[in-house]
C-alpha cells in the first residue's frame, strides 16, 4: 500500500465512509479546511492555501460538480501528504503536456500529483467498494460499466475510466 493509500483509508475509516457518492466536503470540515468556490481562469480548478494555522481550498464552480469533487479531494490528498507545501495551485500546468503527445491523455507525471490523484481516487472509489459495485451492476460492456460506476461514485467518466484501467478491471474505456 502507498503512503497515498493509508492515508485515504485512514480518513475513510475516521469519518466512516461507506455511502458513495462520498460527502468529500464532510471530510473537508472535519480536517477544519474552509472551503470557497470563486471562479478563476479556466485551467484553475482550485487551490490549496495554508496560512497563519489555517487552511483553504478554493474551487472553481464553472467547473463540473464531478471535477470540482474530484479537485476537493485530490486537494485534501495534497493538505495530507504534502504538510510543508504552503500553495498548491491545480491547473492544467501541473500536468505534464507530454502525457498526451505519448497516449496517456491527462495522466500526471508528477509525482505529487500522481499521489494526489491516487488519494482523491481512494477515497472517493476504495478499490473494494468499486469491485462490490461491479459485481452487482448489469453491464453489457466496459462503456456501460465505467458509466454505471461513474455515476454511482460521482465521478467523471475519465476519472473513472482511468481508475478502473490503474484497478486493472478493464484494459481501456
Amino acid at each position: 500500500m502507498s503512503k497515498a493509500d493509508i492515508a485515504a483509508r485512514g480518513l475513510a475509516d475516521e469519518y466512516e465512509l461507506n455511502q458513495f457518492p462520498v460527502d468529500v466536503e464532510r471530510v473537508a470540515e472535519g480536517l477544519g479546511i474552509i472551503v470557497v468556490r470563486q471562479e478563476g481562469p479556466e485551467d484553475l480548478s482550485g487551490m490549496l492555501l495554508r496560512r497563519d494555522g489555517q487552511v483553504a481550498i478554493g474551487l472553481n464552480p464553472a467547473h463540473p460538480a464531478t471535477r470540482q469533487r474530484f479537485a476537493l479531494a485530490h486537494l485534501i490528498g495534497h493538505h495530507q501528504l504534502h504538510p510543508r507545501r504552503d500553495l498548491i495551485l491545480d491547473t492544467d500546468q501541473r500536468i505534464t503536456y507530454e502525457a498526451d503527445r505519448i497516449g496517456l491523455g491527462s495522466l500526471p507525471l508528477d509525482r505529487e500529483e500522481a499521489d494526489a490523484n491516487r488519494f482523491a481516487a481512494m477515497l472517493l472509489a476504495p478499490p473494494t467498494a468499486v469491485l462490490a459495485a461491479a459485481r452487482s451492476t448489469p453491464y453489457g460492456t466496459a462503456e456501460e460499466l465505467l458509466r454505471a460506476l461513474a455515476d454511482q461514485f460521482g465521478l467523471s467518466h475519465a476519472t473513472m475510466g482511468y481508475w478502473l484501467i490503474a484497478l486493472g478491471m478493464i484494459v481501456h474505456p
